[in-house]
């Protein structure tokens, strides 16, 4: 049985809705009380672009609340752009340690021709998952150098999509401080059996995105050749875990015995009426499951 040492929740059903990504002061305020409301302690690093660290922070002290692992991306598939992404993890790693954080997850940036034909990995080519591999090599080994290891994310949309994808950068940094950060419902959507996965790389897992996928909302976009965002927003593709397709205690029992990375809920477009009551269904469940023990 895995033990949840750390457990987190993404904000991002009160960041993301109809008017976009909406990310501020009053907003950082409402999530940290809705989620400490439900019960958690802690919530994602998402840091509004140009705000201090330290003001970024008071928000959390004014709320009692700690730092969960944030998010990184970068266009790792253009060679042209692994410099900037050298440069642009390093700041990322330093907010981390600042707020006294050691693992992150690091991603490939969304790209157009996924966007249009998500979860299929539409246009898939093993060069461009070598090229990814090497700037992902290149930017962890730096953050690594900072204090911060940071974990592969699939994501749906993006050029580490796919399970055959996944398995080919993380194979490729073998040796690397690269590890592996799966998000349940991006491995489910694109196909892959997430408790496989994850058992054979457990050994590099450090932190763990927990979502759901809806077969009838996966099936239907799928049918209907949606878009990413039709996919999640009419179709609801993303449901709150427990209510969907993912076998969690398969992927719990993946996990190390001693494993004792963070497990962060993230679901980000709830599939009930509200950012509360998906949370708060979230950690109900969570908290309550046979297959696993949640201590802190």
């Amino acid at each position: 049985m895995a033990t949840i040492s750390r457990l987190g929740v993404n904000p991002l059903p009160w960041i993301l809705g109809d008017m976009g990504y909406l990310l501020n002061p009053d907003v950082i305020r409402t999530a940290l009380r809705d989620v400490r409301g439900v019960g958690f302690r802690s919530m994602t690093v998402e840091i509004p672009e140009g705000m201090p660290t330290a003001e970024y922070r008071t928000y959390f002290d004014e709320a009692g609340m700690g730092f969960a692992p944030g998010y990184f991306s970068a266009a790792f598939h253009d060679r042209r752009q692994h410099a900037a992404a050298v440069e642009g993890i390093r700041r990322h790693a330093e907010a981390h340690v600042e707020l006294g954080l050691s693992t992150a997850f690091i991603a490939n940036d969304l790209v157009p021709e996924r966007i249009a034909a998500p979860a299929v990995g539409a246009g898939g080519d093993p060069q461009i998952s070598a090229i990814i591999a090497e700037g992902m090599a290149a930017a962890t080994e730096a953050a690594a150098a900072i204090g911060v290891r940071y974990g592969l994310h699939p994501h749906v949309g993006s050029l580490v999509e796919t399970e055959e994808e996944t398995r080919a950068v993380l194979d490729a940094t073998a040796g690397s401080p690269l590890g592996f950060g799966p998000d349940t419902g991006h491995l489910r959507w694109a196909g892959a059996t997430p408790e496989t996965v994850i058992a054979d790389y457990a050994d590099r897992i450090i932190a763990l995105h927990v979502k759901d996928v809806d077969p009838a909302g996966r099936a239907a976009a799928l049918e209907s050749g949606a878009d990413y965002m039709s996919a999640t927003l009419k179709h609801h593709v993303w449901i709150e875990p427990g209510r969907g397709s993912i076998d969690f205690a398969a992927v719990f029992a993946a996990l190390p015995a001693d494993w004792s990375g963070w497990t962060i809920l993230e679901v980000d477009v709830p599939h009930l009426a509200t950012p509360v009551e998906s949370t708060r269904a979230s950690w109900d469940w969570l908290t309550t499951q046979p297959f696993c023990a949640v201590r802190g």
